[in-house]
Order: structure tokens, then C-alpha cells, then sequence
């Protein structure tokens, strides 16, 4: 092979349409980014419809033959399917078009619905998690129909609207429409790459587990200088709770069975982890400036995010929040605690250990204790990958000059993996069309079918306002920027 350094890749016809066409492309990805598709708040349902209606126009717009919104128990998904030959393999793409809420506002350089570019880089809540990454297929299709008459393969496009919330309706959704979700190969695009510059193939997503709990004391709040030190302060107990859940010099959760199922990396994985050129002051800097890094004893920084569970308290309130002080006894403490999941861990059976322990810690003192668990996505990391990067390293190398990276990350956020069954994985590569025959019509809420030369509506009413969350993974950027070439 020859050295990286006299690769020279070359401009297709294909590279010439998107260069043309940039302006465009980033101006409609920024109108995708101004709906607040924010899945988590009910005063944003609408605009997550909105946002579902908008990509469904937008799918017909670069070029798939039929495009609808798919109804589930909460928001749709939008399902657009471009089919070249039944005989063709078919290739599904997986996003979604939802996003997390946006607080604090005031940390934000410019308003999350507001994109802005800034640095070659576009800035807005979802720009690349997950309406850049969808754009991205989008704007693909669009230069292959436009440039070259046709796709070279069938293709069908799912994009949910509740991954930000766990796809708390995917599985049914999958389960209900199996039949036309059927391929050859399915292609997530809610991953990040290692690096800039370096082609990265990811194999493996951790799974999530959520637990809320509610420690209630007095039925009302109390002043402290009439009851303090006489009664238990939800406060005081919630805090000693979530203490014990992990121990402070080792950095391991303490749940009983919490590793049990955890299937542990090979030899082989972490030394591919170790040889990966990783930067820990990039990270820390991507971290938002964080001091340095911790986590479990034994491990490094990599294999905590990606190969380790983890516990991680996502909010605590209770009592008084407003300025100066008020001298209270709270009636109430709260706190929201998620779990990341490697394999061989299963979503409801590690939330109700962790409901198990909150409960035990609280050793039935004074007060009442309120908590449960919802299983969420499960882990994923096949054991045989099926994919070959040093086979694929020369077509990579033409098309980025760079070489890729034969180090295989499994990143630490969480998708969908199976619809919930542990088997799914072996389900899916079974879950290839049964025959030959062109794909039927395609039911609710259909946008419509478009024509050679059909231009269609976006459908939808504007409504709601910003609201929000903190950015999502460091070491990606995923949350906040997209870049716009």
C-alpha cells in the first residue's frame, strides 16, 4: 500500500454537485434546526410533528419515491423508501429528528434554534445529533438522482422521534412494521468518528437504564429554626442515598449485581483501545474545560466510555432555589439517575437493581421513599463484527487521504438497538425480505407520492418556545456543531 502522505483524492462528479450546492445544503439544514423537536416536553409535541412533517418534504424533496409519517404512542417517526429493483440489495438508514431540551440558555454563545456558523462550523441544537447526520443521506440521494439518474442499490430511510427519550415506542414500531423495514443492511448515523480526519467504523453502543426518585418527608415545608435537627430532611437522606451508590475511592457502583452480567473486553479490544491516538487535553477541553479525568480504577478514559457501565446522577432539586436564603426543612428531595450499559446487562433488570439499592439505603427511616425504574435501550457490541477495515482501508484512503483507523470504537451514547429483545441482533440479519415483490403502498399519514418534478409543501404549525438540556457526549461535539462543507 502505497504511503498516505502521496494519496491524492480526486474531485467526483458527485463531490462537484455537493460543492456547488453547500450554500444550500447548510441553508436547509439550518431550517431544520430552527423546530424545536424537543421530545422530552410536552409543550413542544407539535413541534416535533412539525419536524417529522418537515423531513418527510424534505425526503421527497431529494428524491425518494414515497415518504410518510409513521404514528406511534407518542411522536412519529418518518419512513421514506426509494426502491431501484426488488432484485437490488436494500439498504436502511436509522436517524431521528428529535432532539434534548436546551437549558441552561444562558450557557449558549448563540440561541439553540437560532443556527449560526461560526468557524466553517454550524451551531444549533441537533445540527449533529441527529438532523445533520439525516441531512447528510438526504443530500446524498439528492446528488446521486440529480447527477447520475438513480441509486445503485434500494433504499429505505427511518427516522424516529423519541430517541432522546429512550424510543420508548420503537420496538413497537418495529414490530409492527417489520415487513417493510426488512434489508439487507441497516446504517446508523447517530455515531461519531474518533477524530477529525480519521475514518472510524463504530461496532458497539452501550445500552440505558433510568431511575427517578422522590424522598418525602414533611407534608409541608418546615421552618428549620422550629423543626431542624428534629426531623429527617428529604434533602439529607436523598444525598446519603445516592452517596452509597458508588464508591468514592475506586469509582465502582456498589449496587448489588449491578456487574454481574457485564460482559468484560478481550485482550485484543483494549490493546486496539491503547494503540488509538487518543488526546486526554483535547478531551478534557471538548469536556467543557474539566479539570481532569476519573471514573471506574483499572480502565482508561476509553474503555470507561465505551466498554464500562456507568451511574451517573442527571439531576437533584428539592427545597428552596431562588436567591438569599430561606430557612427551610423541605417537604420533598428528588433526583434523576441514568445508567449506561455494556453487554451483557439488560436495561430493566439494572434499573430495578439501582431502585433496589436506593431503597435499601434508605433503611426505612424517617419518611417516605418513592422511586422505580424503566428499561431503556439495550448494549451492543457483536463479538465477530461484520465488517473488514483492512479489505475496505484502500477505498478509504482514496476517498479521505487519510488512512483509517483499524481500531474498531464503540461509542458511549445509546440507540435502539434491537426493539428491546436481547436476540434482535440475530433477528435483524434474519429480517431480509421474504421474496422478491416490489414494496406495497405504505399506510398512515402519507405526505403523498410525488411525481418527476413534484415540488412538495412542508406541512406543519410553528409553536413553542426554547427549553433545554446540556450538550450530550464529549470528545464529539455531537450536540452543538456540524461542519459545513
Amino acid at each position: 500500500m502505497a504511503d498516505s502522505a502521496t494519496v491524492t483524492v480526486t474531485e467526483s462528479d458527485l463531490d462537484a454537485y455537493c460543492r456547488e450546492h453547500r450554500t444550500r445544503f447548510v441553508e436547509e439544514l439550518s431550517a431544520a434546526c430552527r423546530i424545536p423537536s424537543i421530545s422530552a416536553d410536552p409543550a413542544y409535541t407539535l413541534d416535533v410533528m412539525r419536524s417529522a412533517e418537515h423531513l418527510a418534504a424534505a425526503a421527497l424533496e431529494a428524491g425518494f419515491t414515497h415518504a410518510e409519517l409513521l404514528p406511534t404512542g407518542g411522536h412519529p417517526a418518518v419512513y421514506a423508501e426509494y426502491i431501484v429493483d426488488p432484485a437490488l440489495p436494500t439498504a436502511l438508514i436509522y436517524g431521528h429528528h428529535d432532539v434534548q431540551p436546551v437549558d441552561p440558555l444562558d450557557e449558549w454563545v448563540s440561541p439553540p434554534f437560532e443556527p449560526q456558523v461560526r468557524d466553517n462550523a454550524l451551531y444549533a441544537r441537533g445540527a449533529v445529533d441527529d438532523k445533520g447526520q439525516v441531512w447528510m443521506h438526504l443530500k446524498a440521494v439528492e446528488a446521486h438522482l440529480r447527477v447520475r439518474g438513480t441509486l445503485p442499490l434500494n433504499l429505505k430511510l427511518i427516522v424516529e422521534g423519541e430517541e432522546e427519550i429512550g424510543s420508548v415506542h420503537f420496538d413497537a414500531l418495529v414490530a409492527r412494521e417489520r415487513d417493510r423495514l426488512a434489508a439487507d443492511v441497516a446504517v446508523v448515523s447517530d455515531t461519531p468518528i474518533f477524530a477529525r480526519g480519521v475514518p472510524s467504523l463504530c461496532t458497539g453502543l452501550r445500552g440505558l437504564a433510568n431511575v427517578e426518585v422522590e424522598v418525602s418527608g414533611p407534608s409541608l415545608d418546615l421552618h428549620s429554626g422550629n423543626f431542624g435537627g428534629a426531623v429527617a430532611n428529604p434533602l439529607e437522606v436523598l444525598a446519603r442515598i445516592l452517596a452509597s451508590l458508588k464508591d468514592p475511592v475506586t469509582g465502582r457502583i456498589t449496587v448489588p449485581g449491578f456487574y454481574d452480567r457485564v460482559r468484560e473486553p478481550s485482550d485484543e479490544e483494549r490493546a486496539q483501545f491503547a494503540a488509538l491516538p487518543f488526546d486526554e487535553g483535547a478531551f478534557l477541553a471538548e469536556a467543557g474545560g474539566a479539570p481532569g479525568t476519573t471514573g471506574e480504577e483499572g480502565w482508561t478514559t476509553l474503555e470507561r466510555l465505551w466498554v464500562r457501565p456507568t451511574l451517573e446522577l442527571n439531576g437533584i432539586w428539592g427545597g428552596y432555589q431562588g436567591p438569599g436564603s430561606k430557612t427551610i426543612v423541605p417537604a420533598r428531595a428528588h433526583a434523576k439517575i441514568t445508567c449506561r450499559l455494556v453487554p451483557d446487562q439488560e436495561p430493566a433488570e439494572i434499573a430495578e437493581l439501582v431502585a433496589a439499592a436506593v431503597r435499601a439505603a434508605a433503611g426505612g427511616g424517617p419518611g417516605e421513599l418513592r422511586g422505580g425504574g424503566a428499561a431503556g435501550a439495550h448494549p451492543e457490541r457483536p463479538s465477530r463484527p461484520r465488517c473488514r477495515p483492512r479489505r475496505d482501508a484502500p477505498r478509504l484512503r482514496r476517498r479521505t487521504g487519510a488512512d483509517p483507523d483499524r481500531r474498531l470504537d464503540p461509542p458511549g451514547g445509546h440507540l435502539p438497538g434491537h426493539a428491546g429483545d436481547p436476540r434482535g441482533a440475530d433477528r435483524r440479519r434474519a429480517a431480509r425480505r421474504p421474496d422478491p415483490r416490489p414494496q406495497r403502498a405504505l399506510r398512515p399519514r402519507p405526505v403523498r407520492r410525488r411525481g418527476a418534478g413534484d415540488r412538495p409543501a412542508l406541512g406543519g404549525a410553528a409553536r413553542g418556545a426554547p427549553a433545554g438540556n446540556a450538550r450530550k457526549r464529549p470528545g464529539s461535539g455531537r450536540n452543538r456543531r456540524v461542519t459545513s462543507r
